[in-house]
């Protein structure tokens, strides 16, 4: 474990938690995994196993002929005797349903992705000639309203970043602990607007993955590629006024290769460093549900505002496929053409 990088780490937690998954999941969806692995990634697989996994609990709960089933008792045979009406119903059952004592609530995101699994599943079944009928086939996928893209305007992110090295507008417990973070708070902030990386590539970044002589940083991409994003001189600032504390820091066995480190000296968490952007943004832009993501796309309509080079934007992203980066800021391209029908002035007023 010592010799793994984070991103190893992960994956190795993933493969563990599917493993665990699959001995309570019926045996076909084994054979399901085992088909897709060469052309999905670990994650991709364990919220497939989490959507069969409800999917065979709805059929128990909502059909009298597998109310004494386990999940590990469906065959293939149970798989065929489904109809498009049976998934159909399933539909509704996503919506809204009640999980002992909370609601749980799919909208279109949630809906589209849980019958997206369930479509890869039986399209493998049938692909293979496991079963002779497809009825998932049938099944339209719920369409999905494109949503504006939230972000931080130029003086948002300059107040958020005021707001993590003063902490002026946090309550007076927070203030006790600002005061032991407030320095890799800013570095971490300034990191992810000043280069759009993912946060759990954040996190993963070790000491000696920051080469300050060529202001680079090398993290590792969705499936574990390496890449090396490059960052300005207010992010080489923030990150060695961080080191420079960071170094006296002795961390806990596991994390001592680790950059960022918790007020407990491990590595920070995704879900540490989420909490720190709502904390900070809940006090500066109220209104707007900030995450790391939507840091994120700051720096990728910052980037596109000054280059108004959509292929740059991707590069530097990590998106694989320029089309994912054009359907998030084509509105930013129609905005342009907006004001142009303006700028020109056909005579004087």
């Amino acid at each position: 474990m010592a010799n793994l990088s984070y991103s190893e780490q992960q994956e190795r937690n993933i493969h563990i938690k599917l493993m665990k998954m699959q001995k309570e999941l019926p045996e076909m969806c084994t054979l399901f995994f085992r088909g897709i692995e060469p052309v999905t990634q670990p994650r991709t697989r364990l919220a497939y196993a989490y959507d069969l996994t409800v999917f065979f609990s709805f059929l128990i709960n909502s059909k009298n002929e597998y109310k004494n089933y386990t999940l590990r008792d469906f065959k293939l045979r149970d798989i065929e005797r489904i109809t498009t009406t049976d998934l159909e119903e399933y539909l509704e059952y996503l919506k809204y349903r009640p999980d002992e004592d909370k609601e749980i609530i799919n909208k279109e995101s949630g809906l589209k992705r849980k019958l997206s699994s369930l479509k890869s599943f039986y399209n493998y079944l049938f692909r293979t000639e496991r079963i002779k009928v497809n009825p998932a086939a049938l099944l339209k996928l719920p369409k999905i309203h494109e949503k504006d893209i939230i972000r931080l305007e130029y003086d948002e992110v300059a107040a958020l970043l005021d707001e993590a090295d003063s902490g002026d507008k946090l309550t007076e417990k927070q203030k006790l602990y600002h005061k032991r973070t407030k320095t890799r708070d800013a570095a971490i902030l300034t990191l992810l607007l000043g280069t759009g990386m993912r946060v759990s590539e954040c996190v993963g970044i070790n000491i000696r993955d920051i080469d300050f002589e060529n202001t680079a940083v090398r993290i590792h991409r969705k499936g574990g590629k390496e890449a090396v994003v490059y960052f300005g001189d207010e992010v080489e600032e923030a990150l060695r006024a961080y080191l420079d504390e960071r170094i006296h820091v002795i961390p806990c066995s596991g994390s001592e290769e680790a950059f960022f480190l918790s007020l407990q000296n491990r590595r920070m968490s995704v879900r540490s460093v989420e909490n720190m952007v709502k904390k900070y943004a809940s006090v500066v832009t109220p209104l707007k549900h900030i995450t790391p993501h939507k840091l994120r796309s700051t720096y990728g309509t910052h980037l596109y505002q000054e280059t108004g080079d959509i292929y740059l934007v991707a590069d530097v992203l990590g998106h694989s496929d320029v089309n994912t980066t054009k359907k998030h800021y084509a509105a930013m391209k129609e905005e342009r053409l907006r004001k142009a029908r303006s700028a020109v002035k056909l005579r004087n007023a």
